[in-house]
């Protein structure tokens, strides 16, 4: 199989207008989704699209049938396995990937789930890494894909998924939503490499890292780890607002979420702050 467990260091520095950093240990899935069947029948405490200790849902990934904002009409096929709408998101931008496709997350703990970011690394046949994606989940539960394809392969770095795009997409009441996101996301292997920056007006004001070890992905290794990292979902939301309660409490520039509801784009699940109701 394709599938491990990484137990990551994950690393978050302000640089501007305040300085703010923390470091925490979470441990992350390395899922390749053609393993999900023979992981659901073999490991005591994973299932896939049932409950259990801990349970990876294809619906809670990837929302590519659903209505986006702004309004488009829905992809089709929204209740295919995750595999197939990835592929299929894939395959309509040019770029086929034929191999396996490994998404490294966090699937629900006892039934939660939170996710800030999942990154999926596709492959072709052959083995060789044709795509990333990073989703990214913001505390509203809007969802909103980066694509980072072929072309961006390499490009600065050897091995190495690198681009910078535009947000639009409000993630902190801390960050406004007219800043970049600048993706290096490495096609994990022994290793997890990933940094996300966040470049506003030219200038880099935040930066973010996950680095970790893989480790087997057995019924032992998930028992320790749920010893370990005991709740781990409701942790990372838990550390989420204790941390916006900090840089509020430091006096950072708030920013409202409908104050630029225009500049909010290409997202999934949108908050009904950004869907108000039509005038009566």
């Amino acid at each position: 199989m394709n599938s491990h467990l990484y137990e990551c260091e994950v690393f978050h520095h302000r640089l501007s207008p305040r300085v703010h950093r923390f470091r925490y240990r979470v441990p992350f899935f390395a899922l390749a989704l053609d393993d999900l069947p023979e992981l659901h029948r073999t490991r005591r405490f994973f299932s896939w699209n049932r409950a259990n200790l801990y349970s990876f849902r294809d619906g809670d990934f990837f929302p590519t049938g659903e209505p986006r904002h702004p309004a488009t009409a829905p992809a089709a096929g929204g209740d295919r396995p995750l595999v197939d709408r990835v592929r299929a998101y894939l395959a309509v931008r040019g770029i086929v990937a034929d191999g396996r496709i490994v998404l490294v997350t966090m699937p629900r703990v006892l039934g939660y789930l939170f996710n800030p970011v999942s990154f999926y690394y596709c492959f072709t046949a052959g083995g060789a890494p044709v795509a990333a994606l990073a989703e990214v989940t913001n505390t509203f539960r809007e969802v909103k894909l980066f694509l980072l394809g072929p072309d961006t392969f390499g490009r600065s770095e050897p091995g190495v998924f690198h681009l910078r795009v535009p947000k639009e997409f409000y993630v902190s009441p801390f960050s406004d939503v007219d800043v970049e996101f600048d993706f290096q996301l490495a096609p994990p292997t022994d290793r997890l490499t990933v940094r996300i920056d966040d470049y506003a007006a030219g200038r880099r004001v935040l930066t973010s890292s996950v680095r970790g070890k893989a480790r087997p992905l057995t019924d032992a290794r998930l028992l320790w780890f749920t010893l370990r990292y005991p709740l781990v979902t409701l942790r990372v939301i838990f550390l989420i607002h204790w941390h916006a309660a900090r840089l509020w409490l430091k006096k950072l520039p708030w920013f409202a979420k409908a104050a630029r509801a225009a500049e909010q784009r290409d997202l999934y699940r949108p908050h009904r702050s950004l869907t108000p109701p039509p005038p009566a």
